[in-house]
């Protein structure tokens, strides 16, 4: 298989057509959120910080509109001339009177309950309604989603109709493309299979509410709670300690790559696919130690469904978030 060699981001300078209108790209994570502007002069105006989860249930909604605000301040752009704003969001979406909320578990306290151990009891997170009463065009897909675009316009899987992104973060997320169409689902919820159960593992609370599933396993809010009482109290402090050859961590990290690579597996046979390009905070900073770990648990199972499929690292590196906002008005 032939891959196309990705765009890296350090030199890609995208920008809008002369005279074409700014764009807002918005990225939501369960961490963080980020905001730039896109228009003839390049990506502009970014600024980020963290997911609002206090307040009333409109707080994040409010958040996105006030910080689409700032970065158009910052970028010199009125908000007034904004053709459209692209949200490139966490889920999963839940639907009320048309209009997407969040119920996305790393944001809403409501769904696991107490032990989860977020500020709230939201089931629910406003996000589209603020949107849609300040801008003419507002489109907002799964992050997932969203970053496959990228990633197939202008990353790791460019020319490819059978493919997939992965991220390895604060929560697990997938975007998924079979015979050249993107998959969304009935809500846009295509890709969570964040929430699949690969393991006869059971203590792992995920914030969604299962106990056991993918992302109460592996996620970068998992490894915390999991492995803070070892001496782990987060993902990079876990994945130093086993590349540094500490016996205990590289014992956790290849149970966490076994989990993972089971669900990567899965996703390969089920659906077909080419290639899967991976991005992810806790992926990215330990890509070269943990890619062929992951791929060590499809290669040589089943050849006739994983013989041609390849894991390769996202092509737009850890900018994969915000190209994959752009990605959808762009």
């Amino acid at each position: 298989m032939t891959l196309f060699a990705p765009v890296q981001p350090a030199d890609f300078n995208f920008r809008m057509p002369e005279g074409a209108a700014p764009v807002a790209c918005v990225d939501v994570g369960g961490t963080k959120v980020a905001v730039s502007v896109a228009d003839h002069r390049g990506i502009r105006g970014r600024v980020a910080e963290p997911t609002a989860r206090q307040g009333g249930v409109d707080a994040l909604g409010q958040q996105v509109l006030r910080m689409v605000g700032e970065s158009c301040r910052l970028a010199d752009v009125s908000p007034d001339a904004l053709s459209a704003v692209g949200v490139a969001s966490c889920g999963p979406f839940v639907m009320n009177q048309g209009l997407v909320e969040l119920a996305a578990p790393n944001i809403c306290g409501g769904l696991a309950g107490k032990a989860r151990g977020l500020p709230n009891d939201w089931t629910s997170a406003v996000l589209e309604a603020p949107l849609r009463a300040a801008f003419r065009q507002v489109r907002i897909e799964n992050d997932g989603i969203a970053a496959l675009e990228a990633e197939r316009r202008w990353g790791a899987l460019q020319g490819l109709s059978h493919c997939a992104y992965l991220t390895w973060s604060t929560g697990i997320g997938m975007g998924l493309c079979v015979d050249g169409h993107v998959l969304r689902g009935k809500n846009g919820n295509a890709g969570h299979a964040g929430h699949m159960f690969v393991s006869d593992n059971n203590e792992a609370l995920c914030g969604c509410g299962n106990v056991g599933d993918l992302e109460g396993l592996v996620a970068g809010n998992a490894v915390a709670r999991r492995f803070a009482a070892q001496g782990y109290p987060d993902s990079a402090t876990l994945l130093t300690a086993a590349r540094a050859g500490e016996a205990a961590a590289v014992e956790i990290v290849d149970d966490l790559c076994r989990i993972m690579g089971r669900a990567i597996y899965n996703l390969v046979v089920t659906l077909d696919l080419q290639c899967i390009s991976m991005g992810g905070s806790v992926f990215w900073h330990h890509r070269d130690y943990l890619l062929p770990r992951l791929q060590s648990h499809v290669s040589g199972k089943l050849p006739a469904l994983t013989q041609d499929f390849t894991l390769v690292p996202a092509g737009l590196q850890d900018r994969v978030g915000d190209y994959g906002a752009l990605a959808l008005v762009a």
